[in-house]
């Protein structure tokens, strides 16, 4: 399962970060949570995106499985807030949302932003933040420069 992150990064071919993250899904079916599609589209809108670009998203949409909410997803929600509200862990509501799609398929996550989704209990999370920083903090490499770490909203 793709966060809104990586997703954005593999549709941008010229992004760094998009050959970093391309080995974990190449040969396989990606998915994003019906949150992630909320999340691009309310960042689509925000920018103002014309027709084409609209148009670009939405098929690159098609290209993946978006998981929809159920009654078992609920569910898992509830348990999983539960347990970390209990831990004094806090998660973002859409980054609770997107973990909780990935726990209840049994699907690892992949994400840059490693801190929003460590120690998230039953999360298998698939994170080259720690590459990416690594990388970035040797700008002398020629076309690294793009590389930064992610905005905290």
């Amino acid at each position: 399962m793709l966060d809104t992150d990586v997703f954005s990064y593999l549709m941008k071919p010229a992004d760094t970060r998009a050959a970093i993250y391309r080995p974990h899904v190449r040969d396989r079916t990606s998915c994003v949570s019906f949150v992630t599609v909320g999340e691009l589209l309310f960042g689509a809108y925000r920018k103002k995106w014309g027709p084409a670009r609209l148009a670009d998203l939405n098929q690159r949409l098609r290209s993946v499985v978006i998981v929809p909410y159920d009654f078992a997803l609920c569910e898992t929600y509830g348990e999983l807030k539960t347990k970390l509200e209990q831990s004094g862990k806090i998660v973002g509501a859409n980054d609770l949302w997107i973990a909780t799609c990935a726990i209840r398929h049994s699907i690892p996550l992949i994400s840059n932003n490693r801190a929003d989704f460590e120690d998230i209990p039953g999360l298998v999370l698939i994170s080259e933040a720690p590459v990416i920083k690594e990388i970035a903090s040797q700008a002398v490499l020629p076309g690294m420069n793009d590389l930064k770490e992610p905005k905290k909203p």
